[in-house]
């Protein structure tokens, strides 16, 4: 076989596989938004749910799934930053810096359940939080952290070494160099790493079942941090299990098919300013 036969058979295999998942997602994307956009209107997006009654709507649990995020970003952006520049940066190669990152690429796979149940008995039982926003949210940033770590190390060790040796050589101490060079370089690959942590935030319900709980305030907007904080991914998973409303249905199109929007919208509005500046970084090739 001919290095020209194999690269063309070569060429149609990447072009059938890249297709098939086009379609596959084209798939996707129209059944949710299919069934689930007719149900979508100011009522359903702004109203509160109906334990009984037909008609209720998720307004509470769209706020909560954003302040969740925001609190889990809140905890977890500097620490995994943090750490990333550490083992970046200041981590002397060793076996102890190994057992770290194989550490964190460890937890990086751990089923979320596993983390929920963690945070139901450290949060819930053991802190007195019960069910909570501010205990979902600790639970979730955890689950962030081993993605943050390793997103953030390998953002700043894809930055030139000369961009750190010239910084060094004109006079910057090392955190000037980190603050001014590094992570302004690494900026658009921490943001896309933040942008997928947020994304599966969003989208997270194993977790914050255990520890944010199946309910919501009796105020809307709530933002006190100890009151029950059950999210739109959770309510999505509880009425097609659970509830007894009439339209379970109804509701649970259209949750899903708000939460697809919610998380479309969340990544474009994230990824296209990135990949402007990115542009930018590169000097516009």
């Amino acid at each position: 076989m001919t290095s020209k036969t194999t690269d063309r058979i070569a060429t149609l295999y990447f072009w059938a596989t890249g297709v098939v998942i086009i379609l596959i997602l084209a798939w996707f994307l129209f059944r949710i938004l299919g069934d689930g956009l007719p149900m979508l209107n100011w009522n359903f997006i702004t109203g509160k749910p109906s334990e009984i009654m037909a008609g209720g709507g998720v307004g509470p649990q769209l706020f909560n799934s954003f302040y969740v995020l925001f609190l889990s970003l809140l905890f977890s952006l500097p620490i995994g930053i943090g750490a990333g520049v550490y083992l970046a940066i200041y981590a002397k190669k060793n076996r102890f810096t190994d057992i770290v990152r194989v550490s964190v690429e460890a937890l990086s796979s751990v089923p979320s359940i596993v983390f929920g149940l963690f945070g139901f008995l450290l949060f819930v039982n053991w802190m007195g939080l019960k069910f909570s926003i501010i205990g979902g949210a600790i639970t979730l940033s955890l689950l962030n952290l081993p993605v943050l770590v390793r997103v953030t190390e390998e953002a700043i060790k894809s930055v030139p070494e000369s961009y750190w040796e010239a910084s060094l050589a004109l006079g910057s101490t090392r955190w000037q160099a980190i603050r001014k060079v590094l992570l302004p370089a690494s900026l658009p690959s921490l943001i896309t790493g933040i942008t997928l942590v947020a994304g599966r935030a969003l989208g997270e319900s194993a977790i914050l079942i255990y520890t944010a709980g199946l309910s919501v305030s009796r105020f809307f907007p709530d933002f006190n941090p100890l009151s029950m904080g059950e999210t739109l991914s959770v309510h999505l998973w509880y009425v097609q299990s659970e509830a007894i409303v009439p339209d379970a249905q109804d509701i649970a199109k259209g949750s899903a098919a708000l939460l697809l929007i919610v998380v479309l919208i969340f990544n474009l509005l994230i990824g296209i300013p990135s990949r402007m500046l990115q542009k930018k970084l590169s000097g516009g090739k």
